[in-house]
């Protein structure tokens, strides 16, 4: 039996057992559970644990932040999941589906019934900034229904709060956190949220300052096996953000409301590398210093709003929108150190980019027939990147640039470019409840999309997909509910792979090529969930398998202009395939005596498979990892106002590669665990002492890199390399007057 087998049959028996020993345990108060499947916890459900906010509130509903969506077992720890900028994972945008579209699988946050129109202010993000005593009630939403903002979530939380003619509260946070070289960094977070008549109000200020610090060392043989060199590298980064953002909501009459938000935000970080290389191909030893400084400034605002109108007959029509804009600007500079201090730059790359984003979406909802009603409606959205790139070497043919860091310029293909999408999305979504145990949603989306390029590369394509879904749940008692699904999903393109970008990940590779002909990559997905919520609170246990047929999938491909200079790019490669299974508990221990101790647990594997374009082989998609496991559990000591948890989450390492045109690397990494021990103290103050990665995780990597293309097989080097950012503690203090 493999350790993968072992870890899922004692995670598979375990759930079994606490959930025998639940079902087993004496009837107690539990929370109320209407005929469609909604559970509702009223605020009375949380007064023993003296909550501050509203995120206090959820924290202890067992299942609230489990979710069993398809394809992945979340991010965290050493994880590679999303993009990282100049990256070579695939696919901008997150989660799948695009704009304002249906839910990702995973849980929805409403409050009062409603989603803030935003992405970088959203509504989960206002969760800790609205006090508990505005909480009348948290309900957990498991079937559909028209009614809802969200569609095709696996489940829906929504937090509803008193509705009261005046009230107001500040809320405030103050932490510091200490690195692992001592360094202390604060941050600050105010905000004053209340109503006043048919107006609920949030507005927040934010400071914040990191700091990080991370050591790798590298020990790399030549192809033969020799000696090559020591290379120690030694990265510390400092930044400095501040927020502003708001909130509004207006109850304009009965029949009708309006939601504003709004969020500005502004900063820097400043990273410094010393690198240290000690050359063993020699005797003595011959040793390398270089330096880097890597400057970079950001900012971004968003603008987002919608009104509804509900008509006498119970119709409702609804727009929103979405306007944004992020900067995002870093120069890097390096150079090599002489034994007397002195410095010779040999590096100089600039690289920005500006991202726009405007969505507007309009619909109609009305009842067609008894348990059934209709949505149709519209969206459009244009989203714009400008990017511009300057490489300057110490090397080469040419005067040298004050513009280039006064170094001599290098042509770069691709290097300024605009690239601009404009989207358009009519859809019709039918709900039917077909009785008091079953509902079914069905949608069909057509996307037409035109996506232009301009500035070192002229191309305009043309795409249109039609997107069908159906959801079907069936409630087979009030507690089992069994969901099955079938989706379309188009994925939204990350422009960054549009255009040359600066390679973050390999010191031997400055840029990263552009590629202006990438299509969307979709999928076929097939999902089949079960939840089963135990009796007398004692928790909720998930899971659901899934399959994913996958066309265009976007990996690297080869865009070599000539034998001299080889060059990689995210392409399309053709079609794949991705299935695996999730399984959630998260539960009470009350079988034991301890109803205020929460046990979580997820279990995720998966496998998938597509075609690698350089070595012609089966290999499982870049960055898709092979599973991971999370264990946790959160300790209410109610009688002194006291909390305390830990929170362990680990990859199942082995065959985790990523396939370049020239080099292989392998992946692995330590599990990362995180405690933390809260307590309430004078009055509603509440102090949070937090220590994560305390059993000092690293990440590694093996890269063999190799002489030419990696299919030609003349091994070159094999580089093994580990890092680690060490420990950090942080202390916070928050609390509401």
């Amino acid at each position: 039996m493999t350790r993968l087998e072992q870890i899922i049959r004692s995670h598979f028996f375990n759930t079994i057992l606490v959930v025998l020993m639940g079902i087993s345990s004496s009837a107690i108060a539990q929370e109320s559970q209407g005929e469609d499947s909604t559970v509702v916890y009223p605020a009375s459900y949380f007064a023993e644990f003296a909550p501050v906010s509203a995120q206090d509130m959820l924290d202890r509903i067992p299942g609230a932040s489990g979710g069993s969506g398809g394809g992945g077992g979340g991010r965290g720890g050493f994880s590679r999941g999303g993009r990282s900028s100049g990256g070579f994972s695939h696919g901008g945008g997150g989660g799948g589906g695009r704009g304002f579209g249906s839910g990702s699988g995973g849980s929805e946050i409403l409050i009062n019934g409603k989603r803030t129109a935003g992405k970088n202010n959203s509504t989960g993000g206002q969760l800790a900034r609205i006090t508990s005593d505005q909480v009348d009630y948290i309900e957990i939403i498991r079937g559909t229904s028209g009614d809802l903002d969200v569609r095709g979530s696996g489940q829906v939380i929504n937090v509803v709060l008193f509705d009261q003619l005046s009230s107001s509260s500040i809320s405030y946070e103050a932490s510091v956190e200490r690195a692992r070289d001592h360094t202390v960094s604060p941050r600050a977070d105010l905000s004053y949220s209340g109503q006043q008549g048919g107006l609920n109000f949030l507005f927040n200020a934010q400071s914040q300052e990191m700091h990080f610090n991370s050591i790798s060392k590298e020990n790399s043989i030549l192809g033969d096996f020799s000696p090559n060199d020591l290379v120690r590298e030694d990265r510390i980064s400092d930044s400095d953000s501040t927020q502003l953002s708001t909130n509004l909501d207006y109850q304009i009459n009965t029949n009708s409301s309006a939601r504003f938000n709004a969020l500005i935000r502004e900063g820097y970080s400043d990273s410094e590398l010393d690198r240290h290389t000690t050359d063993l191909k020699v005797n003595p030893n011959l040793i390398a210093l270089q330096r880097e400084a890597t400057p970079t400034d950001y900012e971004n605002w968003e603008l987002g709003g919608d009104y509804e109108f509900n008509t006498s007959s119970g119709d409702r029509f609804k727009i929103l929108f979405i306007s944004n804009k992020s900067f995002r600007g870093n120069v890097r500079d390096r150079w090599n150190v002489a034994a007397d201090g002195s410095e010779d730059k040999n590096l100089f790359l600039d690289s920005s980019s500006t991202t726009r984003e405007r969505i507007v979406r309009g619909s109609y909802t009305m009842d067609i027939a008894q348990g059934q009603d209709i949505e149709f409606g519209a969206e459009r959205a244009q989203t714009i990147l400008d990017s511009n790139l300057a490489l300057g070497l110490a090397s080469g043919t040419g005067a040298p640039s004050a513009a280039h860091g006064g170094l001599i310029p290098v042509s770069v293909s691709n290097a300024n470019s605009s690239v601009e999408e404009i989207r358009y999305e009519p859809f019709v979504i039918h709900n039917w409840v077909i009785n008091s145990r079953m509902s079914l949603e069905s949608s069909i989306l057509y996307e037409l999309s035109e996506i232009s390029q301009s500035g070192d590369v002229s191309n305009k394509r043309d795409f249109d997909f039609v997107k069908p879904k159906v959801d079907f749940r069936y409630d087979l008692t009030p507690r089992l509910q069994l969901r099955g699904s079938i989706e379309k999903i188009v994925e939204q393109l990350s422009f960054n792979d549009f255009v040359a970008a600066t390679d973050n990940r390999d010191e031997d590779s400055n840029i990263q090529a552009g590629n202006e002909n990438l299509s969307q990559e979709w999928y076929w997905k097939y999902d089949i969930n079960a939840e089963y919520r135990l009796p007398n609170d004692i928790g909720v246990i998930d899971g659901n398998i899934f399959y994913e047929d996958w066309t265009d999938r976007i990996e690297r491909i080869d865009v070599s202009t000539s034998e001299d200079r080889l060059q990689a790019a995210n392409g399309n490669v053709g079609e794949g395939y991705k299935y695996g299974m999730n399984l959630n508990a998260s539960i009470r221990m009350r079988m034991i005596d301890m109803p205020n101790l929460l046990v979580t647990s997820r279990l995720n594997v998966e496998d998938s498979n597509v075609t690698d374009t350089f070595l012609g082989i089966d290999r499982r998609f870049t960055y898709n990892n092979r599973g991971r496991l999370s264990l946790g559990f959160r300790h209410d000591i109610t009688s002194w106002n006291m909390n305390y948890g830990i929170s362990w989450n680990n990859s199942f390492d082995g065959n985790r590669k990523t396939y370049d045109i020239d080099d292989i690397e392998l992946s692995a990494g330590d599990p990362y665990a995180l405690a933390f021990a809260e307590v309430i103290a004078f009055g509603d103050i509440t102090f949070r002492l937090n220590l994560s990665g305390f059993n000092n995780p690293k990440f590694c990597r093996e890269r063999q890199r190799f002489v030419g293309r990696m299919s030609g097989g003349i091994l070159e080097e094999i580089e093994d390399q580990c890092s680690s950012s060490g420990r950090s503690l942080s202390l916070s203090v928050n609390g509401t007057f």
